[in-house]
């Protein structure tokens, strides 16, 4: 898949999901965001990772979210 933004392959970190052409898992920007580091932080850190892929996996997340009854999930 050409625009595939995240890639889970047992020979890359036996599974974990990772941001697609890197060996960064994405459960790193949930850390790192949930830290209270900013967007340029984590990249700065994981320059192997393009803020673009990182932009739209979020504005995905949020549209997915949003689609879905959240309130029941808190």
């Amino acid at each position: 898949m050409k625009d595939q933004l995240i890639v889970k392959d047992p020979e890359i970190l036996s599974g974990i999901p990772v941001f697609k052409g890197t060996r960064v898992p994405v459960k790193n920007l949930v850390d790192y965001l949930e830290a209270g580091d900013s967007l340029e932080e984590f990249l700065d850190d994981f320059p192997t990772v393009q803020k673009e892929k990182v932009v739209k996996f979020l504005n995905l997340s949020i549209k997915y979210y949003l689609a879905h009854d959240y309130e029941s999930a808190a």
